[in-house]
């Protein structure tokens, strides 16, 4: 039973992650002609982390993405035979999220997923900004790895108490703001492969790179911090270090 409420609570933040900060942008990013902008987008995903860090964090840890799941494992503060369960949770929590997006954003009978592109991932004629293949891989392992650093440094026993969650929303909402225009942010393979169900074709086929990219920053950001900083944590169920 209490697995199953950390499945559910991984389920439920994801969900929450999907449609707060995909929502924003296929429904107020450019709302009626002047919309929430970039900025606006990038705070809208930061805050769904931050309210569900603090809504959540005490049930599953909060990871809310397959990235954030194996770098914790990778850096020794989650165990590995909850990572598969965790990563189920959160793929089923962001197609939830997506079908709820799509079934709110239909309300306009001109609505178009797949012209609209529905917040989804890419790269090449699918980047927001025209980048490459190369370059959107590079800012995707970047940026996960210190997305992953951020997370393992503010929930260290040893960092100030109650403050992880401001971080880790400021960090998100840091790394949208630097890579909305690159791939439109994944840092999340969940994230992206929820829109991408509803995007058509082209964001199924370039998915495999919102899955490897942030996997394997995520993992080299766990590792990194935990050599920087090996002081030991212990591994606790749900992810939560030990204080």
């Amino acid at each position: 039973m209490e697995n199953i409420k950390k499945y559910a609570a991984e389920f439920i933040g994801t969900f929450w992650l999907t449609l707060g900060g995909c929502g924003a942008a296929v429904l107020a990013a450019g709302f009626p002609e002047v919309g929430i902008g970039l900025l606006g987008v990038s705070l809208a995903f930061g805050l769904t982390v931050l309210t569900m860090a603090y809504a959540i964090g005490h049930v599953s840890g909060c990871h809310l993405n397959p990235a954030v799941t194996v770098g914790l494992a990778a850096g020794g503060r989650f165990p590995g035979s909850q990572v598969l369960p965790y990563i189920i949770a959160q793929v089923a929590g962001a197609i939830v999220g997506a079908a709820v997006l799509y079934a709110i954003a239909s309300g306009v009978p001109e609505f178009d997923a797949a012209a609209s592109g529905f917040a989804a991932n890419g790269y090449g004629e699918h980047s927001p900004g025209g980048y490459s293949m190369t370059s959107a891989f590079l800012c995707e392992v970047v940026m996960t790895g210190m997305f992953l650093f951020i997370i393992m440094g503010t929930t260290h026993g040893q960092a100030p108490v109650g403050f992880a969650p401001l971080a880790i929303g400021l960090g998100l909402t840091l790394i949208h703001l630097i890579s909305i225009p690159v791939t439109n942010t994944s840092v999340n393979p969940a994230r992206s492969t929820g829109p991408a169900l509803f995007a058509g074709a082209w964001a199924i086929s370039q998915l495999w790179l919102f899955w490897l990219a942030p996997l394997i920053g995520g993992a080299v950001g766990g590792i990194v911090y935990r050599w920087l900083s090996p002081t030991p944590m212990g591994i606790v169920e749900g992810g939560v270090p030990s204080r």
